[in-house]
């Protein structure tokens, strides 16, 4: 299947990024979310993205032409003709298992339905659909229109043709698939990153090094582009405990959720990040706006983030 036409569920940071990059290719997008508000923030982010990407040279057309193939809408059925609907929401299972069901309801045969999930099994999500079949993970990374890689997850009943399909979807919009083969939590990328992230933590709070360093060595040594803290800063912390949650609860392995679960004092490491204005070390509150430094403080940083989950 060629797809030409992409549903986003979901407009938050990831969401808001699946549409630039498929619009940027030159498929039609149809950007669904319940909030009416979030829609409208969403393309103005996108908007002002897109609109750096060609003041850049790096778009072959204008700000306009891209922006043209993005829909927003709260209306499920304006995307039931959609080739590919990708659920990005924020990692909560019985919320993505209804969204799926609504899916699998309201879109044609013919859509493969996936989920941006960073940490649960496809194969639960495909559970709740009458075409398990038709159903993968397309995990992108942050920020979704930097980032290259996207893993291509096969749940256990997921066809080769539906694989092959993701694969060449991915290509298709400029980035480099990376096929996980069987669907455990975290795929591939997030179970290596993950524990490094919690020791970055430990470190931290045991006086080893501040953040500043930490991100800055793993910068300069291991040629990141943004730091471990960088990054949960601007992905928020609630959804990487939510991802590491996910991964604990199917492994039982404690290398997954040490900070969050060892004592009063390491519960203090769970915080919101960017996304609430607590974040490790920067803050950026609009697009174009200069980051402000911001310190990490643990005591302030007390979130209820358990409670979400």
């Amino acid at each position: 299947m060629n797809v030409k036409k992409v549903m986003v569920m979901g407009s938050g940071l990831m969401g808001s990024g699946i549409a630039q990059v498929c619009a940027q290719a030159g498929i039609e997008v149809i950007l669904n979310d319940v909030s009416a508000e979030a829609l409208d923030q969403a393309m103005k982010t996108i908007a002002w993205s897109v609109g750096k990407f060609a003041e850049k040279g790096k778009l072959s057309e204008d700000r306009e032409t891209v922006m043209k193939r993005i829909t927003a809408t709260g209306d499920y059925a304006v995307g039931s003709d959609a080739d590919l609907a990708i659920e990005a929401i924020y990692e909560n299972m019985e919320l993505k298992q209804e969204i799926f069901r609504k899916l699998d309801q309201i879109c044609g045969p013919q859509t493969l339905i996936a989920s941006n999930t960073s940490s649960i099994p496809i194969t639960e999500l495909a559970a709740a659909t009458l075409r398990p079949e038709k159903v993968l993970g397309v995990h992108f990374f942050s920020p979704v229109p930097m980032m290259q890689a996207v893993e291509v997850i096969k749940g256990a009943s997921t066809s080769d043709e539906t694989a092959q399909t993701g694969r060449d979807f991915v290509l298709k919009i400029g980035k480099e698939p990376i096929m996980v083969n069987r669907d455990i939590a975290g795929f591939v990328i997030n179970r290596i990153n993950f524990p490094s992230t919690i020791e970055a933590m430990n470190l931290v709070e045991q006086g080893v090094a501040t953040v500043e360093d930490i991100d800055k060595g793993l910068r300069l040594a291991s040629g990141r582009k943004m730091g471990i803290f960088e990054t949960g800063d601007m992905v928020g912390l609630d959804i990487t405990y939510g991802a590491m949650m996910s991964i604990y609860k199917e492994t039982a392995t404690p290398d997954f959720i040490r900070p969050f679960c060892s004592g009063a004092k390491s519960r203090q490491a769970i915080w919101a990040g960017k996304p609430a204005g607590d974040g490790t070390r920067t803050t950026q509150t609009e697009p174009g706006k200069h980051k402000e430094k911001r310190k990490w403080d643990i005591s302030r940083s007390i979130r209820r983030t358990s409670s979400l989950f």
